[in-house]
């Protein structure tokens, strides 16, 4: 497991990240075993890995099963700084991923809310206000079939 690093990692820390994705509770004592580094090593790794941004730890679940019954992805024109509604859009609780695009939308915001009243409020009362926003466009979700998180070790 020696290739050169591809984007900033080598092979043993991508072996790591595939453990993790694995099971996001795996000692870090049986992944050592696995990618062949001690216990401590792979500790010293993984908070690396966190520092540095390149993965995250965290738990996720199902927003039906917490009481929030209502997902949606909202298309965003602005007009301005896209940068600058994507900002406002970061401080709203119920926003959980912005990406600016390329596209004939600006910004795509995914939102998790309790209900439809909910959302209208969101959407109407919150995000149409914001400086810059023009037009949003909501497509809620009505089944999820496929959510992986398992790109980080390619």
């Amino acid at each position: 497991m020696t290739s050169a690093p591809r984007g900033g990692l080598d092979d043993i820390s991508r072996a790591i990240i595939e453990q993790l994705q694995e099971d996001g509770r795996r000692p870090y004592a049986t992944i050592g075993k696995a990618v062949g580094l001690s216990e401590a090593a792979v500790r010293q790794r993984v908070q690396k890995l966190v520092d540095t941004g390149v993965m995250q730890i965290v738990a996720v679940t199902d927003p039906l099963r917490t009481g929030l019954a209502r997902q949606a992805m909202l298309a965003i024109t602005t007009s301005g700084n896209i940068e600058a509604v994507a900002d406002r859009l970061r401080e709203l609780d119920e926003v959980d991923y912005i990406v600016v695009t390329a596209g004939s939308v600006d910004l795509l915001a995914e939102v998790v809310v309790e209900d439809d009243a909910h959302l209208l409020d969101l959407v109407n009362g919150r995000i149409r206000t914001i400086e810059g926003v023009v037009r949003t466009e909501s497509f809620v979700y009505l089944k999820l079939v496929k959510q992986t998180y398992n790109w980080g070790a390619r």
